[in-house]
């Protein structure tokens, strides 16, 4: 095979979304495993949709990716190149310019430029789907600029293909089409043929396409939720495709270059499932570094109680980030949790209803009396010994004795005034002996 070069060309006409990420992960992966080169084609021709704020959200979602390019160029410093060849086109009588009304204004004519079209069948391989024929005579001489020195899309493409000697084409199916133009283009350019791979749509859940204006797809959406890049990676690239054999489905991107083949991209729509993403996020997190995990998630809590008025205590909450960390599937799940008072209760005392504190079908004076005797035997216990393993050890015997719910329940809710809450051992070795002894005397005095 000869040195393989690929090229990833995006549009800064919207922000990055999952599509092109799956694309050029694809693109990555190939060319790395054949050691081969990639390039980055900034696609931005189209003047009145591009804009720097696009631009600057590709590159930054392909570093946060962590896919790099050998090669980077805009497409719109080659205009020159693409005039010149216009001009050879039309010299060559391959191409010729055409005065036509304007669409916007038809009293007004424009010199359109159309290539001559020979009208015969073209047929092309397609690495995933197999040869591919199309009859061009349909086409008829179609517009390759809109002047002489305004190439339309297919011409540049074209163009910047055989000026970067890109030797395969890997891009979605949607792309299908444009390529009977593009190959009648590069004939007539006198380029050879790349090799052309044409990925599979994905699909929105219910199995539609997906669409920008119904479906989150925007990379930036999914990183403000918390998604890891790593994570991102894994889920993006068995969305289409699979090394074939076992069931692995944990890949670092190392892993991923050294078994990725065109081969193994499938044929049939992918479909996003968001829930199998966060699921990969999990795991993800998992592996993160402990001290690396509690900075994130704290500065997140930090920020949401604070932003509700209520006062940090920033070592009770270090205390908390082994109970979020079997809680959470990606970082915004935090976000969420905290704006919604999930853990106010460890930080301020909470507001109780007291016909909730006994068990469902328990009593005032049973309640009271499970109260009473919790706090005794939580009295025996030292300070500097109050974890969690101590305060069940304490409790356990008599809970079972009179019932876990009749006697749990109560103690549950005196300390976080949650129907659904943490274990209420946990919550009272975060909170401390004196904030538990205090927050049970209070729900007894309710009673």
């Amino acid at each position: 095979m000869a040195s393989v070069r690929v090229r990833i060309a995006p549009s800064p006409t919207g922000y990055f979304h999952f599509g092109l990420a799956r694309t050029a992960l694809y693109n990555y992966l190939f060319a790395k495993k054949e050691g081969g080169v990639v390039v980055l084609r900034l696609e931005d021709t189209d003047s009145k949709r591009s804009s720097p704020e696009y631009a600057q959200d590709i590159y930054d979602s392909f570093e946060w990716l962590g896919i790099s390019f050998d090669e980077k160029y805009v497409q719109s410093e080659h205009v020159a190149r693409h005039t010149e060849l216009l001009h050879k086109l039309v010299n060559e009588d391959k191409a010729y310019v055409s005065e036509e009304p304007a669409k916007d204004d038809p009293e007004k004519l424009n010199a359109v430029v159309r290539l001559r079209n020979p009208g015969r069948s073209i047929t092309f391989t397609d690495v995933i789907r197999g040869n591919i024929t199309f009859d061009t005579t349909e086409l008829g001489d179609f517009v390759i600029a809109r002047s002489i020195n305004d190439p339309l899309y297919h011409f540049a493409v074209v163009a910047d293909d055989g000026d970067s000697n890109i030797t395969h084409i890997i891009r979605g199916e949607d792309h299908i089409s444009n390529t009977p133009r593009q190959i009648l283009i590069q004939e007539a350019l006198g380029l050879s043929r790349p090799v052309y791979a044409h990925l599979p749509l994905i699909l929105a859940p219910d199995r539609t396409k997906m669409s920008k204006r119904r479906h989150q797809t925007a990379l930036r959406e999914f990183r403000a939720k918390g998604y890891l890049p790593e994570a991102m990676v894994n889920f993006i690239a068995l969305l289409g495709w699979s090394e074939g054999a076992g069931n692995k489905e944990l890949y670092t991107l190392n892993e991923l270059i050294q078994v990725f083949s065109l081969e193994g991209i499938h044929k049939s729509a992918a479909v996003f499932n968001e829930e199998k993403l966060r699921w990969f996020n999990r795991q993800y997190l998992l592996r993160e570094d402990e001290n690396e995990f509690a900075d994130e998630i704290l500065d997140i809590m930090k920020t949401e109680l604070e932003a509700r008025g209520i006062t940090w205590d920033h070592m009770r909450a270090r205390l908390l980030v082994p109970l979020i960390h079997e809680r959470i599937s990606v970082y915004g799940d935090v976000r969420m949790l905290a704006s919604a008072g999930e853990y106010d209760y460890f930080f301020i005392r909470p507001q109780l209803d007291p016909f909730s504190i006994p068990e469902r079908n328990g009593t005032v004076e049973e309640a009271s009396r499970h109260l009473e005797k919790v706090e005794s035997l939580l009295q025996s216990i030292e300070k500097s010994a109050f974890d969690a393993s101590s305060i069940k050890g304490a409790l356990w015997g008599y809970a079972t004795k009179h019932g876990r719910g009749a006697v749990l329940w109560p103690l549950r809710y005196s300390l976080s005034g949650r129907e659904q809450s943490a274990d209420p051992f946990v919550i009272a070795s975060i909170i401390g002996k004196t904030e538990t002894q205090q927050r049970i005397d209070a729900a007894r005095a309710l009673l």
